[in-house]
């Protein structure tokens, strides 16, 4: 019993300085100030609450979060892409309610719109119960799409905000390179090299 806590206390001990002794591969040295949560960098200040910033802004207001960073030109996109569903909601809902309506006062025994003084039927009861089911897919349908939208928006303005920090430097990019095989000089090979300066 005592050799077995004792080999568990060396192990311990041993994996307490091994754990100490490693050094850490994503390690990065930082020499930057920090400024109230936000990080100066060479491309500029990293604000790592932007992109819930834009979201929130986006959901407040659609477009708010595409002004918000600064990419302007996207508000009126946004607002059109939802004008168009809401419009198309509110002329089905109208015609939803119009034909409704007539169907109740037809099935009462009452005059409706599509029925005439002299009592002659313009539309259907059948055309009637038609046009609603489809009038009330189409409404549903247009609100679906704009809450859609309404959520892509906000998505997009965080996606975006996260994408504006990102570091675009030149030293990021990759460059292909030919390197010759010394030892398989006339049979030809081809390979791949990647290289990544930082």
């Amino acid at each position: 019993m005592l050799l077995k806590k004792n080999i568990l206390t060396i192990l311990l001990i041993f994996n307490a300085v091994l754990s100490f002794a490693q050094k850490d591969s994503t390690d990065v040295k930082i020499n930057d100030v920090k400024i109230l949560g936000n990080v100066k960098t060479s491309q500029g200040i990293y604000d790592p609450l932007a992109p819930s910033k834009a979201a929130f802004y986006s959901a407040i207001f659609p477009g708010m979060g595409q002004i918000y960073n600064k990419k302007y030109w996207k508000a009126p996109i946004v607002w059109g892409a939802l004008a168009i569903p809401t419009y198309y909601y509110q002329i089905n809902n109208n015609d939803y309610k119009r034909y409704r309506t007539a169907y109740r006062l037809r099935k009462a025994g009452l005059q409706d719109e599509f029925t005439s003084d002299d009592g002659s039927v313009l539309v259907s009861t059948e055309t009637l119960e038609t046009a609603q089911e489809q009038l009330k897919e189409n409404r549903d349908f247009s609100l679906l799409s704009g809450v859609i939208i309404y959520v892509l928006q906000i998505v997009e303005a965080s996606v975006n905000a996260h994408l504006i920090q990102f570091n675009t430097d030149d030293n990021l990019s990759i460059k292909p390179a030919f390197i010759p095989d010394p030892i398989q000089f006339e049979a030809p090979t081809v390979g791949l090299q990647i290289k990544f300066t930082f």
